[in-house]
C-alpha cells in the first residue's frame, strides 16, 4: 500500500489529467477510500446514473463494476466511458442473461418485468423498468401492477414484496454473494458487542437478516440516516467501503462492521493506479450495441424519472 504522500501525489495527478481530458471521475460507495476521495462524484447506482446522464464532461471514468459503466454509457451514449479495471464484474449480474429473461417473460405474458440495475445491458433491454435498492419499492408501487417479475436479486425482490403486500412479486433466483452470506449470528454478535448501536441493513441481505434491522436502507439512504439520526453508534450491514463515506457524512459518530468484514472482491479490484492509467492510456472503453442500448435506455430512464 503506498504511503499517504504517494497517494496524495497520485490523486493530484489524476485531477490534473481529468482536467486535461475533460473527464469526470465517478466512484461507487464501495470503492477504496483513496478512490472515493479523488472522485468528482460518489454515490449509489441511482445517484451515479443521474450524474452520468447530467455531466457535461466528454469522458466518464467509472470506478465501479462493469454493469455500472454500461449504465453510464446507456444514459450518455455520446460520452466515452472508461472502466479502469475490466475484470470488475458482478456475480449477481451474471446470474441471468438476456435470453433467460426473455424466456421467463414469455412464460408470464402481460406481467411487467422489473430489473435491478445490477444487471447487464442485454438484460435491461428485455425489461420494462429498472430499479435500484434506493427506489425499488417506489418504482414498483408506481407501476400499479398486481404482479411483477423481479430479477435478478431475490432478496431485494422479497423486500419489495414485504413493503408492498398487495403486489405479488415473482422472483428470479439471483443474489449478491457479499450480502447473501451475512448470517443472523453475525448480526446478533454485533448487537451484543454494541448494544446501543442502530442496525442498518441493506435489502440485498436475506430476509432473516433484514428482520434484525432497525432500518433497511440503500447505501445513499444509510448516509442520510447516519447524518440525521440522533444515535451516535451504528452497525453497518453492507459492503465495507461504505464506512469511509459514513465517517465523512457523520463525523464524530461510530460505525461498526460485521466480523468477518463484508468485502466485494470485484469492487476492490480497482486501484488508484488503474484510475490513473485509464486516463493516461484512454482505457478501457465500455461499449454497448446501439440496438441494445436503445431498448435498455427506456427501462433505465423510466427508473430515473420515477425516482
Amino acid at each position: 500500500m503506498p504511503d499517504a504522500d504517494a497517494i496524495a501525489k497520485l490523486q493530484a495527478r489524476i485531477r490534473e489529467l481529468a482536467r486535461e481530458r475533460d473527464a469526470v471521475l465517478i466512484a461507487h460507495n464501495y470503492q477504496r477510500p483513496e478512490i472515493q476521495d479523488v472522485a468528482d462524484f460518489t454515490g449509489d447506482s441511482l445517484g451515479l446514473s443521474r450524474q452520468a446522464a447530467a455531466t457535461d464532461a466528454r469522458v466518464i471514468v467509472f470506478a465501479g463494476v462493469h454493469f455500472m459503466a454500461e449504465t453510464a454509457k446507456i444514459l450518455a451514449p455520446e460520452k466515452r466511458v472508461l472502466l479502469p479495471e475490466p475484470r470488475a464484474g458482478c456475480p449477481m449480474a451474471d446470474m441471468i442473461t438476456g435470453e433467460e429473461l426473455a424466456a421467463w417473460r414469455a412464460e408470464h405474458p402481460g406481467i411487467p418485468v422489473v430489473t435491478y440495475v445490477n444487471s447487464s445491458a442485454e438484460v435491461k433491454s428485455h425489461s420494462d423498468v429498472c430499479v435500484t435498492s434506493a427506489n425499488a419499492v417506489e418504482v414498483v408501487r408506481a407501476l400499479g401492477a398486481e404482479r411483477v417479475l423481479f430479477a435478478p436479486d431475490r432478496n431485494l425482490g422479497r423486500w419489495v414484496a414485504r413493503s408492498l403486500p398487495g403486489v405479488e412479486v415473482l422472483l428470479w433466483e439471483g443474489w449478491c454473494p457479499t450480502h447473501d452470506e451475512v448470517t443472523v449470528e453475525q448480526v446478533q454478535a454485533a448487537r451484543v458487542e454494541h448494544p446501543d448501536a442502530r442496525v442498518m441493513v441493506h435489502p440485498e441481505c436475506r430476509p432473516e437478516v433484514v428482520d434484525l434491522a432497525d432500518v433497511v436502507l440503500s447505501t445513499s439512504q444509510m448516509l442520510r440516516y447516519a447524518a440525521t439520526e440522533p444515535a451516535d453508534e451504528f452497525i453497518v450491514v453492507t459492503e465495507s467501503g461504505l464506512t469511509h463515506a459514513l465517517h465523512k457524512a457523520a463525523p464524530g459518530k461510530r460505525f461498526f462492521e460485521l466480523r468477518p468484514r463484508m468485502l466485494c472482491p470485484n469492487m476492490k479490484l480497482t486501484t488508484l493506479a488503474k484510475v490513473h492509467d485509464a486516463l493516461v492510456h484512454d482505457r478501457f472503453a465500455v461499449e454497448v450495441p446501439a440496438d441494445v442500448a436503445a431498448r435498455a435506455r427506456v427501462a433505465v430512464e423510466r427508473m430515473v424519472a420515477i425516482g
